[in-house]
């Protein structure tokens, strides 16, 4: 390994191959490029991370480098951090642009110039356009798109330069899968590297089994297992086998409460949903409002409003409630459950909901009932009914799309989704 300074003992056999591979001695040093690919939490993002800014350092000087997150901010938070710690401490020098996303390293006398791009859009590409680089590493690829990535790898015009990619695994017809995995041989010339939990041995057996626990169907194929499999068939498919687990008749001492709120159209349905946290942070669906204005007749602005305020204040007999999320595409309509909220003295406030990923929220609501960590009062058959039917829409194989054509009630998701969306990312991991 010659100069560079750095211990392998904390890396397993799959972290010292992603390392190494481009050194001469390790018989792939031809390749273009590398693929890494597989479970969550597998120790292939730090590695790849780690040796991407080595091959740079040791193979180039004065050159510019991309450094590809979805977003800018995940990338440092997801990425950069570990990086700097682990680079430093390996006696490269280190200094932050912020202002231009710019991570400038030195070792010795070699110092290279390593930009940092967020490609969360098709607008994306335009951020990379114009650049020459000598490289470029894209983390968490599959979440790209295509457009952005093609630019990334059309600005390496450098002699020897080299794609790093990785990325946990989406559908089989993901436009990644299907042009880099697939065509790495013969058209790409790309090494490829499969990941799964015990390639990371950092990861303790206990937070392993506690990772195999949180995902289940899809979900547990691609994060766990690492494969690219297709979201196809019921959605909530533990719900669906066991209802007899989740659907209870009393409820469990509550923390606090949130409401969500999705509003309806002619055709759908308005839907507010009491969603309570336990002490422990299991997640409680406690009640529900299910008004569908093509069976029932569409709701006033002003009815909805009573309506609404009558929810908070049955709520708030039994409840600590403070805040309600509604479905930000309606402000007109959350203007005046704000107003009347305030006029009857309530004491719930009315926020849009943060309205990200359908599939985050799906996600999310997957690992807690693999977990054991959700219930719902047996009242809530709105809810109920929503959570048994909801499937995945077959229309386009590219993507993960939840079955919406007006023939199950998606609307109770939604507002379920709305409730807990603001703490979904934290509550996976807290327990007191």
């Amino acid at each position: 390994m010659g100069r560079i300074g750095f211990r392998f003992s904390p890396f397993s056999k799959k972290q010292k191959q992603l390392l190494t591979w481009w050194l001469p001695q390790s018989g792939v040093s031809d390749k273009d490029g590398i693929i890494a690919d597989g479970a969550i939490r597998s120790g292939k993002t730090v590695s790849m991370a780690l040796s991407f800014v080595i091959w740079a350092m040791e193979t180039f000087n004065g050159q510019n480098f991309g450094m590809c997150g979805k977003t800018i901010g995940a990338f440092r938070r997801n990425v950069l951090t570990v990086m700097k710690q682990m680079l430093l401490s390996r006696g490269y020098k280190l200094t932050d642009h912020r202002a231009d996303n710019l991570i400038e390293i030195t070792r010795g006398k070699v110092t290279n110039y390593f930009y940092i791009f967020g490609g969360k859009d098709e607008r994306s590409q335009d951020l990379i356009q114009g650049i020459t680089l000598a490289g470029i590493f894209f983390d968490e690829v599959a979440l790209m798109p295509e457009s952005f990535v093609n630019q990334g790898t059309g600005r390496c015009s450098v002699e020897g330069s080299k794609f790093w990619f990785n990325c946990n695994p989406d559908t089989p017809a993901h436009w990644f899968k299907k042009e880099w995995v697939d065509k790495r041989e013969d058209d790409k010339n790309l090494l490829y590297l499969h990941f799964t939990m015990d390639d990371n041995l950092s990861l303790a057996e206990d937070i392993k089994r506690r990772y195999r626990g949180m995902y289940s169907g899809v979900f547990f194929k691609r994060y766990i297992m690492g494969l690219w499999v297709a979201a196809e068939g019921v959605i909530y498919d533990l719900f669906v086998d066991n209802k007899e687990s989740y659907i209870i008749d009393k409820a469990p001492p509550i923390r606090y409460a949130t409401i969500g709120v999705d509003f309806g159209g002619t055709g759908s349905a308005h839907s507010f949903t009491l969603t309570g946290f336990t002490h422990n942070w299991d997640v409680v669906i406690l009640d529900e409002f299910y008004w569908n204005n093509k069976e029932k007749g569409r709701l006033s602005p002003k009815e909805l409003e009573e309506k609404f305020v009558d929810f908070c204040r049955r709520a708030k007999t039994k409840y600590r409630v403070y805040e309600a999320f509604c479905d930000s595409a309606e402000q007109t309509l959350i203007e005046g459950l704000q107003v009347a909220a305030a006029k009857s003295r309530v004491g719930v406030d009315v926020r849009n909901a943060l309205k990200g990923a359908i599939n985050d929220r799906i996600a999310f609501y997957n690992s807690i009932m693999a977990q054991k960590r959700f219930f719902i009062m047996n009242h809530c058959t709105a809810t109920i009914s929503a959570l048994e039917n909801a499937v995945y829409s077959d229309k386009d194989p590219t993507k993960d799309e939840r079955l919406d054509d007006g023939t199950v009630n998606i609307d109770s998701l939604d507002s379920m989704e709305y409730s807990t969306e603001s703490v979904q990312s934290d509550i996976l991991y807290l327990r007191k």
